[in-house]
């Protein structure tokens, strides 16, 4: 039992069962861990004691009950669960080895989606379990290397012990041996303690042993360390400086030009398929945005060497070359012989489909499938219809017996007929107690000594269809009318360059066109796409369309009745700066209530709580209520899918795709794109052999998608797919380099 405090705000309360046996040198990349519970609790309880424990584990939020966490060596999980379910929760549990039954010498590496404002503003680097003080001085790939390897802590032992063996003290190198060998010590003594601080029972009272056997090691190397040097042995001397040379020739093995220069080759490689270029390598952490430390975070964790690796939304600030070539390395690693176990959460349904098996949370429960995402969703829908028509069948023929049975018994009493009565009581023994399904797990009849061994009142399970979630549901206002025709944007022949600052002259000097001969219209019912790599000007469009930047030359007109309804990438950072609760001062408070609940932001959620302290996808449904407030014509939405869960984003797909009015879309996802753009359904819930969805409107929608490359816009006839086809050629490229 092992409850562990994980924050000073929030407590982490962690329960499994154990066998007292060590039958086998645990598979450290593997956890096979039985009867799972996870509490979180309000404020620390790290200190609380039997009936106090018990309290605290009421009191709070229970995220897990008695489940099962198996993971295989070297597989792939994609975890799905809704917001709110505890994914979080269990990945940091697994990290910080919260568990029961984790080995404390499992190497886990995790990636958490923090809070990139907070982390720019206390100056920590996010996404990993532990953030880590920004050195300002520190560039992008020291700072890499340095959380994966801790090199600067195996030199700062090396420093230790050269010091001290060239030092005239006849005894320095001894004093520095026992010196290193002590603060080991110390690392292993903590650990000690937080076991021991952490287990009850018998489990408890053995970790107790060892921290008690552990301090009386650490004061006896104390006593050692202090020593006065005419008490020290000859032989122990010699005997301890030999190992003093041997050690730090191993740490400086490790350090050794050849080993830096392949860490320092990979985590350029690394970084390189990230995004980063050469000069961004060089640039202190301290001038770098969220976005490009999360990328940093996320480059630190791939040098890592570990047995389980934790990414949750991996793909948030990265284009479609870093999206495509994380997922290559991610697969490539599989064909190792030590690949790490993969634990995956991420809204990208194309990204995870590298991922061989699905991790469900539910009902404080963990289930599994064998499978990508799409054949998973297949499998389910499936397994409900069958459900649901063989407990129809089992119900029309339950429903026959008891008639049956009602009219044999009615019949046989009458006529004093034992038969029907034996015939009718053994029905209905039959309906008492052999009733329900009629197949195991496996499909195959079922067998009584087989697939239901043990004490049990009846010999089979009653038909239970598994509950379908409550579908996300986004509603999309209709229209207003235009009251004539015409196109609500139009871009012709436009142009636009940044202009800086000539240091000689004073004065403004033109740069080299972000964009060049842009010609662009859209329509109402259209569904534009645009998209392109990080720098390619995607952004710099975007501003144009929504008149936040005018045009260097060409013209932009629009529709006298336009309302149009931009999402910007930088939203969820601009609302957390509000402060306010989403219904707070107005007008319509009734009107307002009615669309944020349409959209996911109910009750008290829209009018009681602060929204920096709502999710980041709740802060997208909060500023998409407030473009749709005004029923806008056309909605130009600008990575609009960053925060959400997999569930919104395949909502909001859907909304989308049927709305009535334009939609210019700028996307890294490549499948939210098809869908909104192209008009692509999913195989489980096409209407058509080509899985092309349908056209319900009076003429068919325009549906184009626009590649940006050097400021150049062009069409591209193959959509998306062909986007995603040139960019896995320059991720090949990359990678062979």
């Amino acid at each position: 039992m092992m409850p562990m405090e994980s924050e000073s705000v929030a407590t982490i309360l962690c329960t499994s069962k154990q066998t007292r046996f060590n039958i086998a040198t645990p598979n450290y990349r593997e956890l096979d861990i039985e009867g799972l519970n996870i509490v979180v609790t309000s404020g620390p309880h790290s200190t609380a004691k039997g009936k106090e424990k018990a309290k605290a584990r009421s009191d709070g939020t229970e995220i897990l009950s008695n489940a099962s966490l198996r993971l295989k060596a070297g597989q792939r999980y994609a975890l799905l669960g809704r917001n709110g379910t505890g994914k979080s929760t269990l990945l940091k549990a697994i990290a910080e080895k919260f568990i029961p039954g984790i080995p404390e010498e499992t190497r886990i590496a995790i990636l958490q989606q923090t809070q990139v404002s907070d982390a720019e503003a206390d100056g920590t680097l996010p996404g990993s379990s532990v953030s880590q003080t920004i050195r300002g001085d520190r560039l992008v790939s020291e700072e890499v290397i340095e959380r994966a390897t801790a090199r600067s802590e195996v030199q700062r032992e090396i420093q230790v012990l050269s010091n001290a063996i060239s030092s005239t003290d006849p005894c320095g190198s001894l004093r520095g041996l026992r010196q290193l060998r002590y603060q080991r010590l110390q690392k292993e003594l903590f650990l000690r303690d937080k076991d021991a601080r952490l287990r009850s029972g018998a489990r408890g009272l053995q970790a107790r042993k060892a921290l008690i056997a552990k301090e009386k090691e650490v004061a006896a190397m104390q006593s050692q360390r202090d020593q006065p040097d005419d008490e020290i042995p000859s032989e122990v001397l010699a005997k301890e400086t030999s190992e003093a040379a041997d050690l730090l020739a191993e740490l400086e093995l490790q350090v050794e030009p050849t080993k830096v220069a392949e860490t320092e080759s990979r985590a350029k490689r690394i970084l390189s398929g990230l995004g980063f270029s050469e000069e961004y390598m060089q640039k202190p952490i301290a001038s770098l945005s969220g976005g490009w430390r999360m990328r940093t975070a996320l480059a630190a964790v791939l040098l890592q060497e570990t047995d389980i690796l934790i990414l949750d939304e991996p793909t948030n600030f990265l284009d479609l070359l870093g999206i495509i070539w994380l997922q290559n390395h991610l697969s490539s690693l599989a064909e190792r012989d030590d690949a790490p176990t993969l634990i995956i959460v991420s809204h990208d349904r194309d990204f995870i489909s590298l991922c061989a098996d699905i991790l469900i949370i539910k009902d404080k429960g963990l289930t599994y499938f064998h499978g990508d995402l799409p054949v998973y969703e297949a499998s389910k829908a499936e397994k409900r219809l069958h459900m649901n028509k063989m407990k129809e069948a089992k119900e029309k023929q339950k429903e026959h017996m008891e008639k049956t049975i009602a009219r044999n018994m009615k019949e046989g009493r009458a006529k004093d007929d034992q038969n029907k009565i034996r015939q009718a009581k053994s029905r209905q023994k039959k309906l008492n107690d052999r009733w329900g399904l009629e197949v195991n797990s496996q499909g195959g009849r079922f067998k009584l000594n087989r697939d239901l061994v043990g004490y049990h009142l009846t010999s089979r399970a009653e038909i239970e269809v598994e509950e379908e979630d409550r579908p996300v549901s986004l509603v999309l206002p209709t229209t207003t009318d235009l009251r004539f025709p015409g196109p609500l944007l139009s871009l012709e022949q436009v142009s636009f360059r940044y202009t800086s600052l000539s240091k000689a002259r004073k004065a403004a000097a033109p740069s080299p066109f972000a964009l060049g001969g842009i010609t662009l219209s859209v329509h109402m019912g259209d569904r534009i796409g645009i998209v392109g790599l990080n720098g390619s000007g995607k952004s710099t469009l975007v501003k144009l369309l929504v008149e936040e930047t005018k045009p260097t030359s060409g013209t932009l007109t629009t529709h006298p009745r336009l309302k149009l309804g931009y999402y910007s990438q930088h939203a969820v950072d601009d609302l957390r700066r509000l402060g306010n609760p989403p219904v707070a001062g107005a007008l319509d408070e009734g009107a307002v209530r009615g669309l944020l609940g349409s959209l996911g932001l109910p009750g008290r959620l829209a009018s009681d709580v602060p929204l920096r302290k709502l999710s980041g996808g709740q802060l997208v449904r909060l500023q998409l209520a407030r473009l749709l407030w005004r029923r806008p014509h056309c909605l130009v939405l600008d990575e609009v899918t960053t925060h959400l869960d997999y569930e919104t984003v395949a909502a909001l797909r859907d909304a989308l795709r049927g709305w009535e009015g334009a939609v210019v879309l700028v996307s890294h996802d490549r499948w939210f794109v098809r869908g909104v753009v192209e008009g692509l359904v999913d195989d489980v819930n096409a209407n058509s052999e080509n899985g092309e969805g349908d056209e319900d409107e009076e003429r068919p929608r325009r549906r184009v998608v626009y590649r940006l490359r050097a400021g150049q816009m062009t069409e591209l006839k193959g959509g998306v797919g062909e986007f995603e086809e040139g960019v896995g050629k320059r991720v090949r490229k990359l990678m062979n380099s």
